[in-house]
């Protein structure tokens, strides 16, 4: 009974909440990034992440971005969500369609390129002209939303500001795009970083702050974060006592100790955190450990970001006084989501993404499965507050737009049908636009920037969770309420923090502004050392030899390597071993059947060659393990290449006969027994003779380990030493040549008929090759994003799977005959492939 009146209360809550919805949900399209209209706009979000190396990149394409980003797919629906709210309403454009077109930005500059290429293309077409007046050209969209990064927008806002082309970025606060001669279309709606900086200074002075630390993320804007507050804050008398980066691309552990290290020799109570969320959580996982405590400013990339505020132990680390953009919650956006994700899971057809579209045309392929389990993604604080700057964005222009075209509530002057509208024009529309959003008013000044600023926060800590408190506002000027504030010191009031420190071991001395009661201590970087705390600037290391960061004498490197005391060689021994078992198994269990219908169409005596070598693949991985030498790198690829390739060649031979028994029936009798015996061997010694040659060209062609190491450029105190593998064409022969075997018999036999009432011989051979195919197909993309190490260690491990695939897919299928029905291992249940005979298919009912 409980259960049916749950049932009708959840009954009620959903109806009352589908009687809520908007009546124009009803029309909310499932295309998620385009969508036909009057105009259009375009819009460039970090919907995917880069899943390929830069470094990697020949030709234009060599890129990749094939992770999907929620964050940046969250962004790219809240335009969908802000048009189609615009459209809806009868009073804003009426008579005319907003339309859009979204691409993927893979926050990479090189990829941006292609959408704002496409965006930029006449009207209606895929061509960009070359014309020697572009007032009249009429581009396809005629203003464009993003990017999100700082890092894009000098690729290309250059480019779309000689089109004079409105660009409205969501996301980039580098105060350098402020500079309207090098980016004349350029505007945002979040305020700009100098913002900030202005707005943090302002905030130390306001309690007498003048002694404090700032760390920053080791990327453009934590540097350029970094380098704008120790500037103003030397102009306002504010004494920098320590500045320190938190590695982005590396391992930050080690960096992130010498930092606090640092920041407690300095004495400091007030912190600066200028950072990412990533390396801001590294960062404080750290502070929690230490224990430490102090007042720490946050930026506002990390302010409200979860990866920070719900650190376990976070409570513990004082005062955190935080930067936030203005926003306004969009009430309508997740009951939108939800409304668009249920349409597309009705309209779900299961198919396979098609990865061969081309990402202007579908951004996403894999988002046709987005479902209501996916709406979480959209209610993350941090996507909300994203959301309304694009929701700002898009506002604007649907606003500078009613004004250009002179339209009222009821109709518009002209009509972008038969009127033409340029970007240029919008542009001018844009700079004079003011508009009231949830409660806040909106323009832009003559730099392009927002006309709010930030809102200034508090963490409140109550029990595990955060509570973001307001305490201020921040527009030109600070305004704070300090009686709203609960300081987290030992005595509640307003801890202090004076000028006065010391550099310590490895760094050097730098004198800032005019103060010299406050300098900066600057790291001796990698590659360098002081031995004197009287030098004025680090020396370089000696050719051959490196340091560490704040090294007072450089060493020669250290390598390591796959020890067989190291639970990674632990673990592929065993596992070995456990192959060696299954080739020990299969091999009694056909010795001891010898001579039956069954062990002779599997390969008879060949069986034997096949698991003495699989075994002999086995054994020869551990060249891989323990100290590596010149005479192990020259055996350790090609013994891992060769033997497989005996296997793979008398697969080859048996898929042979298969063809010859299926599409050749009228002979196959006459010629199976040559292509069993001299054939067989024929193509065996052949297969096993061109791969020998290869491998020996391999092992001609690579160095030994030791010009290895002598050609290395040290650049590393201690790293992990492998065999070469070099040269990568070579290498990549030997491995292709056995995938080449396996894909050879695949063909051979995939397409081979079932003999009725008969053992399927093809079968095994199918899938035993395609699963060897696929685990060395899938290894290459993974084998080159790994590290040396990781290399070594993937290289054994997909050699032992594709062993154990081999056994378990071409052996397994008979020893389980063997074992559970002896009865079949007869001569009329191997007639097929033992005398000749085609199979004749099964009759048609």
């Amino acid at each position: 009974m409980a259960k049916e009146w749950t049932l009708l209360v959840l009954c009620g809550i959903l109806g009352s909440g589908l009687s809520a919805k908007p009546s124009w949900f009803r029309n909310i399209s499932t295309n998620l990034f385009k969508s036909p209209g009057d105009i259009l706009i375009g819009g460039l979000f970090p919907i995917n992440e880069l899943t390929s190396e830069l470094s990697k990149r020949v030709k234009p394409d060599d890129l990749e971005c094939n992770s999907i980003s929620t964050y940046g797919l969250s962004l790219a629906l809240a335009m969908k969500f802000s048009l189609d709210e615009i459209n809806a309403k009868e009073n804003l454009l009426p008579g005319i369609t907003l339309g859009f077109e979204s691409y993927d930005s893979c926050m990479q500059p090189a990829v941006v390129m292609r959408p704002v290429l496409q965006l930029l293309t006449k009207e209606s077409t895929e061509e960009l002209d070359v014309t020697c007046n572009y007032t009249d050209y009429k581009p396809r969209v005629i203003a464009i939303i993003g990017p999100n990064s700082s890092e894009l927008v000098p690729v290309i806002g250059k480019l779309i500001g000689f089109f004079l082309m409105p660009l409205i970025s969501y996301g980039a606060t580098s105060d350098m795009f402020s500079d309207k001669e090098t980016f004349p279309s350029f505007m945002r709606t979040v305020p700009s970083d100098r913002w900030q900086v202005a707005a943090m200074v302002q905030l130390l002075k306001e309690f007498g702050w003048n002694w404090v630390s700032v760390v920053g993320s080791d990327d453009e804007y934590g540097q350029k974060g970094q380098q704008q507050f120790s500037s103003m804050a030397n102009e306002e008398s504010i004494c920098v006592a320590y500045q320190g980066l938190i590695p982005v691309y590396s391992d930050p552990e080690q960096a992130v100790k010498e930092i606090l290290n640092r920041i407690v020799d300095a004495k400091v109570g007030v912190v600066v955190v200028f950072s990412l969320p990533k390396p801001a959580r590294d960062f404080f996982i750290e502070v929690i450990k230490r224990n430490m405590t102090g007042v720490w400013v946050a930026s506002t990339a990390w302010a409200l970001n979860d990866v920070v505020s719900t650190l376990p132990g976070i409570n513990s680390i004082g005062t955190v006084l935080a930067f936030a953009d203005i926003t306004r919650p969009l009430d309508l956006f997740t009951p939108y989501i939800r409304e668009l994700f249920t349409k597309m899971e009705e309209m779900q057809i299961p198919q396979e993404p098609d990865t061969e579209i081309s990402p202007l045309d579908n951004p996403c392929t894999r988002c046709s499965h987005l479902s209501q389990a996916n709406v979480s993604m959209v209610e993350i604080k941090l996507v909300q507050r994203s959301a309304f700057s694009v929701y700002t964005a898009v506002y604007c222009v649907a606003h500078a737009l009613h004004d250009l075209l002179g339209c009222n509530a009821t109709h518009c002057t002209l009509n972008p049908k038969t009127n033409n509208v340029y970007p240029w024009q919008l542009l001018r529309s844009l700079q004079k636009v003011s508009l009231d959003l949830e409660g806040v008013n909106f323009k832009f000044d003559k730099e392009g920037n927002p006309s709010f600023g930030y809102d200034v926060l508090q963490w409140n800590f109550n029990d595990t969770k955060v509570r973001f408190d307001v305490i201020g506002y921040f527009y030109q000027n600070l305004t704070i309420n300090k009686n709203n504030i609960t300081w987290h010191t030992k005595n509640g009031k307003v801890p202090m923090s004076t000028c006065s420190s010391d550099c310590g071991i490895g760094q050097v001395r730098r004198v800032k502004g005019f103060h010299s009661c406050c300098f900066d201590c600057i790291d001796c970087k990698e590659g360098t050392f002081l031995n004197s705390s009287d030098d004025i600037q680090c020396k370089s290391c000696p050719a051959g030899q490196w340091s560490t960061l704040r090294s007072t004498s450089c060493v020669y490197p250290i390598y390591t390597y796959l020890d067989w005391s190291n639970y990674e060689s632990i673990g592929l021994i065993l596992g070995g071993i456990l192959v060696l078992v299954s080739h020990v198994w299969v091999g009694a269990l056909f010795f001891r059947h010898r001579g039956t219908p069954l062990v002779k169409t599997a390969g008879g005596p060949l069986t034997g060659l096949m698991l003495l070598s699989l075994a002999g693949e086995c054994i020869s991985l551990v060249l891989f393990l323990g100290q590596p030498g010149d005479v192990v790198c020259r055996l350790q690829e090609p013994l891992n290449a060769f033997f497989p390739t005996v296997v793979l060649s008398v697969i080859l031979t048996i898929s042979l006969q298969i063809v010859c028994i299926t599409e050749f029936p009228e002979k196959s009798s006459d010629h199976l027994d040559n292509i069993r015996g001299r054939g067989s061997l024929f193509v065996i010694l052949g297969c096993c003779g061109l791969q020998a040659g290869l491998c020996g060209w391999y092992a001609q062609e690579a160095p030994s380990l030791t010009q290895y190491v002598a050609s290395l450029e040290v650049t590393y105190v201690k790293t992990f030493l492998r065999c070469p593998v070099e040269p990568m064409l070579n290498f990549g022969l030997m491995l292709g040549f056995n995938v080449v075997l396996a894909l050879v018999s695949f063909m051979a036999t995939f397409m081979a008929l079932k003999p009725p009432g008969q053992y399927n011989l093809a079968r095994d051979i199918t899938i035993s090759t395609l699963s060897y195919c696929v685990i060395w197909v899938m290894f290459i993309p993974i084998y080159t994003s790994l590290n040396d190490k990781e290399k070594s260690i993937a290289q054994v491990g997909v050699s032992l799977l594709s062993n154990m695939g081999l056994v378990a897919t071409y052996f397994f299928p008979k020893c389980q005959l063997l074992v559970k029905h002896p009865e079949l291992n007869t001569d009329d249940h191997f007639r097929t492939f033992l005398e000749g005979v085609p199979p004749t298919p099964p009759e048609e009912s």
